[in-house]
């Protein structure tokens, strides 16, 4: 029977196995010490210079560099490819794998093999950019920006944070802690033809059905929320949700509150929808429903651990804003951003949105802090004419958020991975807290913390004279990262003494280490006039 599959020649002619992309994270070397390897090409090397022997998916790895180099131009066509026992040699691999990687390529169309000759790049169209020769003018952009978002302040962190051996940072995660089993299981159990076939269609403005049903089911009812069909819409986030309320309700002769200090995003959404935010005032048990909250037709506030200082709001507080707001008709935006993670006591406080009889809370929830901020699955749970009006706005920007997370994500809560994963990084981030109330009592005597229960940072406040973004500048130069607190305040000299010390991306073992040295920069180098000797970063 004669076969189509190309094969690779007659000089290189060992058998490729089944290739998986799951057998070759571990490879053997295919000649002893005493063996020479033979030299390849300066242009091969650098085409596999990127070749990393230590991370899984060899074959994968050697795929994607031939192709990169062969859409870059690096590899042009008819180019002769080494042999793959040449090549396995020159990079300490098994043969196998660079067989089966060259034989995938070929059955794609990329490589060509030639009877007795050898493997070959395959002509292909490769696109090349035009080159303009000589300096190009720019535009005057700035001039036609209707608004200016880079002026705003914002958060910031290294793009490489997770290179620093102490990230004391709020809302990334620790990679130890992700179900990895469990999530894969679900990634399987959604890969399936049929399932493909059920989300990979256009849902125009709609959202994955499993996940409504098991956020009514599993997800929503540990907050005491009751959902019905028709309440639910899926973001990009809770950031994509908070965007989307406030193009929906805001407008600029809209008064909007927020909280001061509060989350420097929302603020800066309502700052380009109105140009002037109203700040609400606070005291030790939250917002005040006060005048300033009475003239206000909506308001974005965090209850169950307010952002950033994590304190918990008493239910009679939370009580008087549902009545004020009925009072004086004001609609409630409240972001539960770190919901499901607390093992401790404020899990039993309701939130706004269970107290609210008359439809008048905005529930905005997330799954970046529990699972992964790069998942991207938030969620907003209001009235039914509310998730209409948002259902068309969403559509208008971007149709839907990917269909394949949302049903992955479905599946992972369905199968009971979720409610595993949440019982065991509730009880990490307690033992964590736990940890850093000692070490700090030593580490920093001079600074006064607190923490809400269950909340996943400590907000932290030095004596007279410092400068948190002074500090987090020298602290990043010793591989340690906080956040000044001076981003979370209307105006950034209040925040100057105050810094936010996130638990959730340092691996545990790191902790105590991480502390006493920021404690020794703090304590003896920065406290008393670091101002003077230190140059602080720009937040944005």
């Amino acid at each position: 029977m004669q076969q189509n599959r190309a094969t690779a020649p007659m000089e290189d002619p060992a058998p490729a196995p089944i290739d998986n992309g799951q057998n070759d994270d571990v490879a053997t070397e295919t000649t002893s010490a005493k063996t020479p390897r033979p030299s390849l090409e300066p242009i091969w090397r650098q085409v596999f210079s990127g070749l990393d022997r230590k991370a899984s998916g060899l074959n994968r790895q050697i795929r994607r560099l031939i192709v990169h180099a062969i859409e870059t131009g690096m590899l042009r066509a008819n180019t002769r490819l080494p042999s793959s026992r040449i090549l396995a040699t020159h990079l300490g691999i098994g043969r196998n794998t660079v067989t089966a990687a060259y034989q995938r390529l070929i059955d794609e169309g990329m490589l060509i093999a030639r009877e007795r000759s050898g493997i070959f790049v395959a002509s292909i169209d490769i696109a090349q950019p035009e080159s303009h020769d000589g300096p190009q003018a720019e535009a005057d952009w700035s001039s036609r920006f209707a608004v200016h978002p880079s002026k705003l302040s914002m958060f910031y962190k290294p793009r490489d944070w997770q290179a620093y051996p102490y990230p004391f940072l709020f809302g990334q995660y620790d990679r130890g802690l992700f179900p990895i089993n469990n999530w894969r299981e679900a990634v399987r159990a959604t890969s399936s033809v049929q399932e493909i076939q059920g989300w990979a269609a256009d849902m125009i403005d709609d959202d994955d059905p499993d996940l409504l049903e098991q956020l009514r089911l599993q997800v929503l009812p540990r907050r005491g929320i009751r959902a019905a069909e028709g309440e639910i819409i899926v973001t990009i986030g809770s950031q994509h949700a908070l965007s989307l309320i406030v193009q929906l309700l805001v407008d600029r002769d809209t008064p909007a509150a927020v909280e001061n200090p509060g989350y420097p995003d929302v603020r800066n959404m309502i700052e380009l929808a109105t140009g002037q935010p109203v700040l609400l005032n606070s005291d030790a048990h939250g917002v005040i429903p006060d005048e300033t909250f009475a003239g206000n037709r909506v308001a974005f506030i965090t209850v169950s651990h307010q952002c950033p200082t994590t304190r918990v709001m008493p239910l009679e507080r939370r009580r008087a804003l549902i009545e004020a707001a009925a009072r004086h008709d004001v609609v409630l935006v409240e972001d539960d951003y770190d919901a499901d993670l607390s093992v401790e006591g404020d899990a039993a406080i309701p939130p706004l949105k269970s107290l609210d009889s008359e439809g008048r809370v905005i529930y905005v929830g997330s799954f970046s802090k529990v699972l992964a901020p790069g998942l991207r699955v938030g969620y907003v749970v209001a009235p039914r004419p509310v998730i209409r009006e948002l259902r068309m706005l969403r559509r208008v920007i971007m149709r839907h958020p990917p269909i394949n997370n949302q049903r992955t994500l479905a599946t992972f809560i369905a199968l009971g991975h979720y409610r595993q994963h949440l019982n065991r990084i509730g009880n990490e981030m307690l033992a964590r807290a736990r940890l850093i109330a000692r070490t700090l009592q030593v580490a920093m005597p001079s600074f006064t913390f607190s923490r809400g229960e269950g909340a996943a940072n400590f907000w932290i406040e030095g004596p007279e004279g410092f400068d948190s973004r002074a500090a987090a500048a020298v602290a990043q130069d010793h591989g340690i990262l906080i956040e000044p607190g001076d981003v979370f305040f209307a105006d950034a000299r209040d925040g100057r003494r105050f810094f936010r010390l996130g638990f959730g991306a340092i691996p545990t073992h790191r902790i105590e280490a991480g502390l006493t040295k920021l404690g020794a920069l703090l304590e003896n180098d920065i406290s008393m006039e670091p101002v003077r000797h230190f140059d602080g970063a720009s937040s944005s």
